[in-house]
């Protein structure tokens, strides 16, 4: 789908837009996942946590709650994500990642591939501020509650 000429004035001006719009890499594995989370859980300050559809949060998560994140969401997506293999979450790098995109298992549409309209993440991890995501879905219940859980 092609993107109008105001989203690419403010994926121009706004650096987490336009990192969202940049290149990821696929975390396959399911060890390659927790290698990621223990590079993040070293490098514990200055991490946004955002639940896309949710208002996007105007600071950094402290490190505990990253740590309660990482965990309660690892534990979702292999309950909810019944394969041998992960492929349901991004990094901008998997050495030294900067912003991470996680899939919600059960609103995976096409994630990788084309599509006129791929799914957006259920959650992102990012040292950049950010900003509502174009789109933006409403979150259903059952996620608003995990949410509210951990973030109310």
């Amino acid at each position: 789908m092609a993107r109008s000429r105001s989203q690419q004035e403010a994926e121009a001006l706004d650096p987490f837009l336009a990192a969202f719009r940049g290149s990821f890499y696929g975390v396959l594995r399911w060890p390659q996942l927790d290698a990621l989370w223990e590079r993040i859980r070293a490098e514990s300050e200055g991490w946004y946590i955002y639940a896309v559809g949710e208002p996007p949060p105007a600071a950094p998560a402290a490190p505990d709650k990253l740590e309660e994140f990482i965990t309660e969401v690892d534990a979702l997506l292999r309950r909810e994500h019944d394969e041998d293999y992960c492929g349901i979450v991004y990094a901008d790098s998997l050495e030294a990642p900067t912003y991470v995109k996680i899939f919600d298992p059960n609103n995976l549409g096409v994630v990788c591939g084309f599509s006129e309209n791929p799914p957006l993440p259920g959650w992102i991890l990012s040292r950049l501020k950010p900003v509502d995501l174009p789109n933006s879905p409403i979150l259903p219940g059952n996620r608003k509650r995990w949410w509210q859980k951990l973030f109310g």
